[in-house]
């Protein structure tokens, strides 16, 4: 039997069905075998799978093959067919379902560094992996897409997605899979405002004049101010403004 390599980049959903449909074909004139088929199209991967009439066995010996990339692999399987031995071949996606790892509130964050590149196979897992966290009773689902990727966030939308917050460099997109309200927490709308009292061992505080005010504020003295940073804790912000208001 030969095997041939393709490239994860140039081989479609077409062209593995098309593999598939004529090794079969073949398969079936050569030996006289009766096969029932069925298709199934989710989202962009055609599914086929075959049945033999009773009057044949086939038996999967499980023999994996890589085609070259991660994202297929040929499957051997053995058979015995009045008697006669052989082999058949298939084309099928190797990994269904998208990277992520669970969350404590019973959800899943998608790894973004290591989703696929191809729109395509994207659409497909996205739908597969939205229909195993289904069955696995998750919840909320969280898509980090970076910049590089924005090809990405149609396909994601158009599966049931929706925005909740960007940043320069990535978009977060969340998707709620039972029945009922999204219970996901809204993105952050609030900026926490901080000042510093600085006091020094002759009782005197330490105020300071903006700067840039509005004309109302021009000239007042106040305790050095500002806004926590993303991230930051209370007391660290606090230190923060203090210096960059004193130089």
């Amino acid at each position: 039997m030969e095997l041939k390599s393709f490239s994860s980049n140039s081989l479609s959903t077409f062209e593995v069905g098309k593999f598939s449909s004529t090794f079969f074909s073949n398969f079936r004139h050569k030996f006289g075998v009766r096969y029932s088929t069925q298709f199934k199209c989710h989202r962009g991967l055609f599914l086929k799978t075959y049945s033999a009439s009773d009057d044949s066995c086939l038996t999967d010996k499980a023999v994996i093959y890589s085609v070259g990339s991660d994202d297929y692999e040929a499957k051997t399987n053995s058979y015995c067919i009045n008697g006669m031995n052989g082999s058949t071949s298939s084309l099928y996606y190797r990994n269904l379902v998208l990277d992520a790892f669970d969350d404590e509130y019973g959800g899943v964050l998608i790894d973004p560094n290591r989703l696929p590149h191809n729109t395509y196979a994207f659409a497909s897992m996205l739908c597969l992996s939205l229909s195993h966290w289904k069955k696995k009773g998750k919840k909320g689902v969280w898509l980090k897409l970076p910049l590089e990727q924005s090809d990405l966030v149609p396909i994601a939308v158009k599966e049931g997605f929706q925005y909740h917050h960007a940043e320069p460099g990535y978009v977060m997109l969340t998707y709620w899979i039972p029945e009922g309200p999204c219970m996901l927490p809204a993105n952050a709308s609030h900026q926490v405002g901080i000042g510093g009292f600085v006091i020094n061992d002759n009782n005197e505080v330490l105020v300071v004049q903006e700067k840039h005010c509005s004309p109302a504020t021009l000239g007042l003295w106040k305790i050095p101010t500002g806004f926590i940073h993303e991230a930051e804790e209370i007391y660290t912000g606090a230190v923060r403004e203090v210096k960059e208001e004193t130089g």
